[in-house]
């Protein structure tokens, strides 16, 4: 059995020894589709990023102006009948997604807050990452909403997408994610969405389809490992991989437009019980809503 590594907070330390426990031991060649950054011990937040580009021999890029989640929405290999369908300002959003504001309120199921506290002052403070809210915002709260591109330094191909979250009224990082496509064992490609944790991370893949009006639902209802759903990853003492996959854990993401007014509705569930509802508006920012004019 493998041991977590020594050295860091104990919090983090039974965490994944719990992955290695319950969790199964993989290998790089397998499981491409799953890999992605791991985070260090010493928090995550805004310097992960400064970090990640040093190991991955990378820089910011300063010269592209709209930066979107996805280069291309065919990144997601929708069928032609969804991808005619699928609404064209959701389109945009994805593809300049930093040419908008975000809104968010957050509602919570009283049962399970309890453990959205726990985890908040265990983990989410100390690392800067995965800070949720605690309290329910009714009315919308800003977010700041900064697309990180990383290029290589030699060929200025583009390595990584880091989406940067924090929320406006106090500089708190809400999420710092790796965006990215991967194409699962099945050859279904989905989005992965992957936030650095000491020595390894929390990985959510989301199958994508569209709806009958046009809306992106990103869903994450998988059965088991190679499936979309929620994972964790980590490397253990003797640097061999571990995940756990989070059967029980599901994320859906509903965005969708209508009369040019962009939305989405992220729903956290766990048991089949509903644990947590954001509320997302998508706005345009004012300088980009001036250059349509």
């Amino acid at each position: 059995m493998g041991l977590a590594r020594k050295n860091q907070s104990i919090q983090d330390w039974i965490t994944q020894q719990w992955v290695i426990l319950f969790g199964q031991r993989i290998d790089n060649k397998n499981y491409q589709w799953l890999l992605g950054p791991f985070g260090g011990i010493k928090g995550i937040g805004i310097k992960f990023v400064d970090q990640l580009a040093k190991d991955e021999d990378s820089v910011i890029d300063s010269q592209r102006k709209n930066k979107g989640l996805l280069d291309s929405i065919l990144n997601l290999g929708l069928p032609e009948t969804e991808l005619k369908r699928l609404s064209p300002n959701v389109i945009d959003f994805y593809e300049n997604t930093s040419n908008y504001d975000l809104l968010l309120k957050a509602k919570w199921n009283p049962f399970f807050k309890i453990f959205g506290i726990f985890i908040k002052n265990v983990f989410s403070r100390r690392i800067e990452q995965l800070n949720v809210p605690i309290e329910n915002l009714e009315d919308a709260s800003g977010l700041t909403n900064e697309i990180i591109k990383l290029v290589d330094k030699k060929t200025n191909v583009i390595k990584r997408t880091i989406w940067l979250r924090t929320i406006k009224s106090t500089g708190q990082v809400v999420y710092s994610g790796v965006y990215e496509t991967c194409s699962l064992p099945n050859k279904r490609i989905c989005i992965k969405a992957i936030f650095p944790l000491p020595n390894g991370n929390a990985t959510v893949i989301l199958t994508p389809r569209v709806g009958e009006k046009g809306e992106l639902i990103l869903d994450s209802s998988g059965q088991r490992i190679g499936d979309s759903g929620f994972y964790f990853l980590l490397k253990d003492s003797k640097d061999q991989l571990w995940t756990k996959f989070i059967r029980s854990f599901k994320d859906k993401l509903v965005v969708k437009s209508l009369n040019d007014r962009i939305t989405a509705t992220q729903t956290l569930t766990l048991w089949n019980l509903k644990v947590l509802k954001f509320e997302y508006e998508i706005k345009k920012t004012a300088h980009n809503k001036t250059l349509e004019q």
